[in-house]
């Protein structure tokens, strides 16, 4: 049997390896490690958890055992898809180059640019970074790639499935033509296919395990259930995820719950914390801090349950995962293959549980044609049923639950419903009906010998009063006038028009000044006379 002492690695990579715990190498990094050392490209094929990362940085330390780096121009290059992958690599590097004087940054989004452009100026050996933060820094000027010795792709199709590669094809661009690539990948998509022959020089290929293979170790469970009602499914599969939890007891030790949609995460993480979980959630949008404190928490055993996106089903070196629940069926199927993975590492033993409404048949066939075989059908826990319709699973029964914080009344007690809106059997108050003084028009005969109608009188706020005979309620008293009988059915039938009232400012006359009727008497067409009352009373 192989062992790390006969692939021909630095005596003190050896050392540091003996130290850290290890003396067999794995499959892919007995077969990868030779021709890495002879200076050949390495194309790997293998699942997740078969120890890809020391199957490039092992070798990567011996080869650069030699020389020194320049300011702003680093020796090797290694690209991971995440943040979180990309930290761990930064860790296995302290951990087998530790006797040597290797320096190395990480280059990663949420970091202030400055310590990083710091570490780039002094000159580093080993830079590994996420895309996009590495162009940042070379768009910015702060970084040169022409002296590249060795390139290192980790996680290529993930890299695919988060839009990364039109990045990695100006980042490869960007390095020399002689450098030695090392590219590893879980699948073989055609687009990862197209980069390996474009970019790589007669690579030797290694495939150690069945693409897309699910490992041995794993004991996979799929819980399919029907939804009381087609709008409970989350709120039904949150309560399943629960029993499945309580179910296992004492043999889940630690779990990660996979979900689809980051928001999704967040909201399965505060349920399970609701009903007594010792669970936290993790997935892009949260702050670069917060996602560190999180992982380390699980990582030494203060937290219980990690509620992820799809962010940390890659790369994460956690190995005693006991559990993994896929909380959603992921839409792409080499996904499930990575999540499952999480569990079940380096020899130990693992279980997968997979909740399934009946919208996820075609995702679970794509699943099952992808591994060669069907998942094991499983059931729910004995004596568990899923709530009733009208019931509220995600709402505890505690009898020191607080009233719910909604406005508040006098006293500063809480308003409850009936509270805050009137009952529809009482009578709505009734608004007091507007006086519409109607005065009568004088006779015909009368208007003779009556004075001239008084101009209105203007108090502001554009209300119009007309004195005498002829009163005009004010504009704000007509129109609630109208509101207050429009659609009531014990409302006068009554229309008030212009029948033998007419309003007095319709019977006023105007004549032009004497001035302009001289100047236009010339150019205006002769008129038919038209004598009005009023005019006459003049």
């Amino acid at each position: 049997m192989t062992k790390f002492s006969d692939l021909a690695l630095d005596p003190r990579v050896t050392q540091a390896v003996a130290e850290a715990g290890y003396e067999t190498p794995t499959p892919i990094q007995a077969q990868a490690i030779p021709p890495a050392l002879q200076g050949r490209d390495v194309l790997g094929i293998a699942q997740t958890g078969t120890g890809k990362t020391a199957s490039f940085v092992l070798p990567m330390i011996t080869l650069l055992g030699q020389g020194r780096a320049r300011a702003r121009m680093p020796r090797s290059l290694v690209l991971c898809p995440t943040r979180e992958l990309a930290a761990q690599v930064a860790e296995n590097f302290e951990t087998y180059a530790k006797y040597t004087k290797l320096t190395k940054a990480l280059l990663i989004g949420g970091v202030a640019f400055g310590e990083q452009d710091k570490l780039i100026d002094r000159g580093v050996d080993v830079l590994i970074a996420t895309p996009g933060r590495l162009l940042d820094h070379f768009e910015r000027g702060k970084l040169l790639l022409t002296g590249v010795q060795i390139m290192v792709v980790d996680e290529a199709d993930r890299m695919l499935d988060m839009g990364f590669i039109p990045d990695i094809e100006k980042i490869f661009s960007l390095t020399p033509f002689t450098r030695q690539t090392f590219f590893f990948s879980a699948t073989m998509a055609p687009e990862i296919e197209r980069i390996t022959k474009t970019f790589l020089s007669n690579p030797v290929k290694i495939e150690v395990a069945r693409q897309s293979s699910s490992s041995e170790t794993i004991e996979q469970a799929l819980i399919q259930i029907t939804p009381s009602r087609k709008d409970r499914s989350f709120a039904d599969k949150r309560a399943v995820l629960r029993a499945l939890i309580k179910a296992e007891g004492e043999s889940c030790t630690n779990a990660i719950i996979f979900c689809n949609r980051k928001m999704d995460v967040d909201v399965v993480a505060k349920s399970l914390k609701a009903h007594g979980f010792n669970a936290a959630p993790i997935h892009g949008d949260l702050d670069q801090s917060q996602r560190t404190k999180t992982l380390d928490g699980f990582r030494d055993g203060s937290l219980h349950l990690l509620v992820a996106s799809d962010v940390a089903a890659r790369g994460l070196d956690i190995p005693a995962v006991s559990h993994v629940f896929n909380f959603d069926v992921p839409s792409h199927p080499e996904d499930y293959v990575h999540r499952i993975g999480r569990t079940g590492r380096a020899g130990r033993k693992g279980k997968a549980f997979t909740i399934a409404v009946p919208s996820d048949e075609k995702y679970l066939t794509n699943i099952e044609n992808l591994v060669k075989q069907p998942i094991p059908r499983g059931s729910v826990p004995e004596g568990f049923t899923l709530p009733e319709p009208g019931a509220r699973p995600d709402r505890p029964e505690r009898s020191d639950r607080k009233d719910d914080r909604g406005p508040r009344g006098k006293g500063g007690k809480p308003q409850t419903r009936d509270d805050r809106k009137p009952q529809r059997d009482e009578p709505k108050p009734q608004r007091e009906e507007p006086v519409v003084v109607v005065a009568e028009a004088p006779r015909k005969e009368e208007r003779r010998d009556s004075p001239r109608p008084a101009a209105p009188a203007h108090h502001g706020h554009g209300h119009v009063h007309h004195h005498g005979t002829g009163h005009v309620a004010p504009r704000e008293e007509r129109r609630d006038d109208r509101r207050d009988y429009r659609g009531r059915n014990d409302r006068d039938d009554r229309v008030v028009g212009m029948g033998d009232h007419v309003p007095d400012f319709i019977l006023r006359s105007f004549k032009l000044p004497e001035r302009v009727v001289d100047e236009t008497e010339n150019e205006l067409p002769e008129l038919p006379a038209v004598e009005t009352e009023t005019a006459d009373a003049e």
